[in-house]
C-alpha cells in the first residue's frame, strides 16, 4: 500500500463482524468521501464502535472475533492477504472514547512515539518538526509548547484527548477514526474538539461515532444511522435529520427511542 498525507475515499463492502456466535455488524456497506466528516449514529449496542474497529483491523484482535467483507482506502483492500497491518494503522488513525495517553511518557514522547519508526534515520529535527506540526493540527501547541517534557497525565482531560488526536495525526493518516471522542469531556473541551474535527476535514477523511445527535449535526457532512448491526439509512446530514426516508431513522432522530 502506498502512504500519503492527503484525504482519500474510504469504502466498506458487506462487512460482517461477530463475537463468537453473536453478530455485531451485519452486512454493512458505506462510502466515506475524501475530505469529509462522516458520522455514525445509533443506540447503544447497535454495532457502531465495532464497525469502526473493523476499519483499522482492531476487531479481529479480540479473542473469538471474526470479520468478513472488504474495505478499501484509496482503492487498497485493507483485508488483502498482502496488506501490512502496521502500515495500515499509520494510514488509518484512531482515537478512543477515553483519552489514552501513554502514562509513563512525556507530552513530546506521546506524539513522537508514532513518528520514530518511520522517520528516515530517526533524525531528531524531523521528529521535532513532526511533533510540533501534529500538536498544531490538534490545536494543542499553544497549551503545551512550554510543557513538552511534562507528563502527559499532567494535562486536563480535554487536553489529553487532543494529545491522543495529535498522536494519531503524527503519522499523517489519510483517515481518522473517532470513537465517541468527547463522551467524557466538559462542554468547553467538547467544543474545542468539535472545532478541530471541522477543521481537519480539509485534509483528512474523518469518521466519527457519536451518541450525541447535536454533535453529529454540527460536525458531519454525511450521517449513517445504525440499528441492530445494520445501516438503516445514510445521507447528507441535513437530509437525514430533517427528512429521513426510513421511519426508524425518524423515530431515533426525533427522540422516540434510543
Amino acid at each position: 500500500m502506498s502512504k500519503g498525507s492527503h484525504a482519500v475515499d474510504f469504502r466498506a463492502e458487506n462487512i460482517v463482524a461477530t463475537f463468537g456466535k453473536r453478530t455485531a455488524v451485519d452486512d454493512v456497506s458505506l462510502l466515506c468521501a475524501a475530505g469529509a466528516v462522516t458520522a455514525i449514529i445509533g443506540p447503544s449496542g447497535c454495532g457502531k464502535s465495532t464497525l469502526l474497529r473493523c476499519f483499522n483491523r482492531l476487531h479481529e484482535r479480540v479473542p473469538g472475533a471474526r470479520v468478513s467483507g472488504r474495505a478499501f482506502i484509496a482503492g487498497d483492500d485493507i483485508y488483502s492477504s498482502t496488506a501490512n497491518v502496521v502500515t495500515l494503522r499509520r494510514r488509518i488513525g484512531m482515537v478512543f472514547q477515553r483519552a489514552t495517553p501513554f502514562p509513563t511518557m512525556t507530552v513530546y514522547e506521546n506524539v513522537a512515539s508514532g513518528i520514530r519508526p518511520g522517520t528516515p534515520g530517526s533524525a531528531r529535527g524531523a521528529v521535532r518538526d513532526s511533533v510540533e506540526r501534529a500538536l498544531r493540527r490538534a490545536a494543542l501547541w499553544d497549551d503545551v509548547r512550554d510543557r513538552l517534557n511534562a507528563s502527559a497525565l499532567s494535562l486536563s482531560g480535554g487536553q489529553q484527548q487532543r494529545l491522543c488526536i495529535a498522536r494519531a495525526l503524527a503519522t499523517e493518516p489519510q483517515v481518522l477514526l473517532l470513537d465517541e471522542p468527547t463522551a467524557s469531556l466538559d462542554p468547553l473541551s467538547t467544543q474545542r474538539i468539535e472545532e478541530l474535527v471541522y477543521d481537519l476535514r480539509r485534509d483528512v477523511t474523518v469518521i466519527i461515532v457519536t451518541h450525541n445527535l447535536q454533535q453529529a449535526a454540527r460536525v458531519s457532512d454525511r450521517t449513517a444511522f445504525m440499528l441492530n448491526g445494520k445501516v438503516v439509512e445514510m445521507s447528507d446530514t441535513g437530509t437525514l435529520f430533517t427528512t429521513p426516508c426510513d421511519s426508524r431513522t425518524e423515530a431515533y432522530v426525533t427522540g422516540r427511542f434510543g
